[in-house]
């Protein structure tokens, strides 16, 4: 390769870490390389570029212990082209075959988690902010196939992204692709041009990854339909990712109208959502599921589209997702959650027991108070009530009171109402999400409901003005 075609494929990275702003001036960048061309290619550029961009270069190297002697050949390799290029080098090993083995995952799956953990460690220890990792346009068309296969959706068509924000134990690893502009044979051949002689990875033969498979099968046949696929998909790849920037822009400013996130939910208001277009519903829907479990990861477009025809579903329809993640329909919102009952007020009830009257009870992580008092007392005292403290007329509620979750049969009349109902009849009609349901305490006297409580006590125990003694239960979470 004649030298101009060579200062072209280096001003060719050096425009695309300019124009994405890929570092910035006095910055440290910790350059991944394995040995391979595609990183060889990556750290002689970066090497040349780093006055003009002002960068410092901190190498970093993992020896997977996969290969035996290749795997050490291949670290020896890179500690020679850090002492060539004067470029300080953290060179380590791991045992990812024991990892996976540990966390039961994939062979390509765990050794991705070792590689970019130790990545991670590395930049925190060099004080670096960003790693660059060699992947080529080539990678970039493999990812975006891959996604295909897997049924990633619209989100799957951006493939690789020139920088990426990769969630990692303890944190997150900010990822630049310099060589996104190039593909796997420019690298090649300049890897060659410039005598570097980079190890080749007798693994990449095998067909057994899917990465492997798409390389050495898939491209080559869609060659034979069109020997410009690559740009085809390339050009795909830009317009779906376009789409997509403003979708996810205008996601985010409607978002503050509808969705609330909190520590372990996601609180979606259900008018507002379900008047957006379904592209909306998507992309909010991902961003929700992001925000609790950290990435998309095994999230597919097969689940976003269960949950978009679940949509006008009734109350209680339940879609699962993966990690424990579930989306629950109730009357006016949805929510996201690791539990189901993760937004529920009351604690889970167990059994039944007598309430102290006068006194103090505690019960299934309730401390209840009863107090018997006056009528002008309660007058007093009328200010002070919430959805968790009601009176009652003592002489006809009795002393004899207990506290259990509803049961089969339970009826009960509202305050206000001149008939009696089926307490599970008046849940639905208060629209209480059916997963709290069997967790609302219910104050009894045998057969007969006093109150349900958080909600409304019964129409026959209310305080009257001829009530002579005033019962006041309070609930409070122990």
């Amino acid at each position: 390769m004649p030298t101009d075609e060579i200062s072209n494929l280096e001003q060719k990275v050096l425009a695309c870490l300019r124009e994405k702003k890929l570092v910035s001036p006095g910055e440290r960048l910790i350059v991944a390389v394995s040995g391979g061309p595609d990183s060889v290619c990556l750290l002689s550029i970066l090497s040349v570029l780093r006055g003009e961009l002002g960068i410092e270069l901190h190498i970093a190297h993992l020896n997977h212990q996969l290969r035996g002697k290749d795997s050490e050949a291949d670290a020896k390799y890179v500690a020679g082209l850090a002492k060539r290029l004067a470029i300080p080098a953290t060179i380590a090993s791991r045992d990812v075959k024991s990892y996976q083995q540990q966390r039961r995952l994939s062979l390509e799956e765990a050794a991705r988690e070792v590689r970019y953990d130790f990545l991670a460690a590395v930049a925190k220890e060099a004080g670096a902010h960003k790693v660059a990792v060699g992947h080529t346009s080539d990678d970039h068309i493999e990812t975006l196939l891959m996604h295909l296969i897997r049924g990633s959706g619209t989100r799957g068509l951006r493939g690789l992204t020139p920088l990426a924000e990769l969630k990692v134990s303890g944190g997150s690893l900010a990822i630049i692709r310099p060589l996104l502009c190039l593909s796997r044979q420019d690298t090649v051949v300049y890897c060659r041009a410039r005598r570097l002689k980079p190890r080749l990875d007798a693994s990449n033969l095998s067909l057994e990854p899917l990465r492997n498979q798409v390389r050495r099968r898939l491209i080559p046949v869609l060659h034979k339909y069109n020997p410009q696929v690559d740009i085809a998909l390339l050009r795909l790849s830009r317009t779906a990712s376009d789409d997509l920037d403003f979708i996810e822009n205008e996601a985010r400013r409607l978002m503050k109208n509808i969705i609330m996130v909190g520590k372990s939910s996601v609180v979606i208001d259900k008018k507002g959502f379900l008047v957006l277009h379904p592209a909306l519903q998507r992309q909010l829907l991902r961003i929700s599921i992001e925000s609790l479990l950290g990435s998309l990861k095994d999230i597919e477009a097969g689940h976003i589209e269960d949950i978009i025809e679940a949509l006008d579903k009734p109350a209680g329809k339940v879609i699962g997702l993966p990690f424990g993640i579930n989306f629950t329909i109730e009357y006016d919102r949805y929510i996201l959650a690791q539990e189901s009952l993760s937004l529920c007020p009351f604690p889970p009830l167990e059994g039944e027991t007598e309430l102290k009257i006068p006194g103090r009870t505690v019960f299934s992580g309730w401390e209840i108070d009863a107090a018997v008092i006056t009528p002008s007392e309660f007058k007093s005292r009328s200010r002070e009530t919430n959805d968790f403290s009601a009176c009652f007329d003592f002489e006809k509620a009795g002393r004899k009171l207990a506290v259990r979750c509803r049961l089969p049969g339970d009826r009960f009349q509202p305050l206000g109402m001149a008939q009696s109902k089926k307490l599970n009849v008046f849940m639905i009609d208060a629209r209480i999400p059916q997963a709290w349901r069997r967790r609302i305490p219910i104050v009894c006297s045998g057969e007969k409901t006093l109150w349900v409580v958080g909600f409304r006590i019964d129409e026959r125990f209310k305080v009257r003005t001829d009530t002579k003694n005033v019962l006041r239960l309070e609930f409070k979470r122990t």
